[in-house]
């Protein structure tokens, strides 16, 4: 029975896994026995986070990449093939923002952050396909927001990005089960990592948004984490095609 709650010798891609919530899932995951392939496009925080886990005797390798390139991201591909020839675990968490109100963004930055969020993702699974079908139990997540379920003031674009993922999520759950690929998705509220640390300095902001959290606090990155973790595991075997609000209650608030 140990053996479903375990990674080991499983193998994984995590994109932006340098920091924030790719770092605290790619640490969960090391820490469960997978093998980590962690991709980021700062190169020195890269190194850093590698050399780290390395030093803990982890199992885990750094690529420099933007997976908005397609050629780098047949630059990862060609690396996991190098690595193992298979992916068990493919989990897509680089996201950006721009905060504007609706009639005030360019078409550069729409552009940017419906190509970083929403077409990398789809662009990752669709690279990631005949990898992951090479598993004998392969498994998406997708790292979403609270925003895709519901309005936030993030801007529209971004929930718009976020929400394309939860309906691909869907798709490909169904589309894939023949091929014994689970996807899932995990949506976060506030979670406290750089991104989202100027917004949270606000006194008053914090205390509307703590206002709106049942829990009364601020997300850890390792309890986002910690579900990616659970989504890529034999104990999650029958789940797929699911969004996963981890947000303290945020989403089912209402007056």
């Amino acid at each position: 029975m140990s053996n479903l709650w375990s990674l080991e010798g499983r193998t994984a891609l995590v994109t932006g896994g340098s920091r924030g919530i790719g770092a605290a899932t790619a640490a969960t995951l090391l820490e469960q026995g997978a093998k980590v392939l962690i991709v980021a496009r700062g190169e020195e925080s890269l190194e850093k986070a590698v050399s780290a886990w390395r030093d803990d005797g982890l199992d885990v390798h750094g690529l420099a990449a933007d997976v908005t390139s397609s050629t780098d991201r047949d630059r990862i591909f060609h690396r996991v093939r190098e690595l193992w020839n298979r992916l068990d675990i493919l989990v897509n968490n680089v996201g950006i923002n721009i905060r504007r109100k609706m009639v005030e963004y360019s078409r550069e930055e729409y552009e940017a952050i419906m190509g970083t969020n929403t077409d990398s993702a789809f662009r990752m699974c669709s690279g990631a396909w005949n990898l992951l079908k090479k598993s004998d139990a392969g498994a998406v997540v997708n790292i979403l927001s609270v925003a895709g379920l519901t309005h936030l003031r993030t801007g529209a674009p971004y929930a718009m990005s976020k929400a394309a993922l939860v309906q691909m999520t869907r798709n490909l759950a169904v589309e894939w089960a023949e091929d014994n690929i689970r996807v899932n998705a995990v949506a976060p509220w506030y979670t406290r990592t750089e991104m989202v640390e100027t917004l949270l300095q606000n006194d008053a902001y914090r205390k509307e948004v703590l206002d709106r959290t049942p829990m009364n606090r601020i997300a850890e990155p390792e309890e986002i984490g910690s579900v990616v973790a659970f989504l890529s595991m034999p104990a999650a075997s029958y789940i797929t095609g699911q969004c996963i609000a981890v947000d303290g209650g945020f989403t089912v608030h209402g007056f």
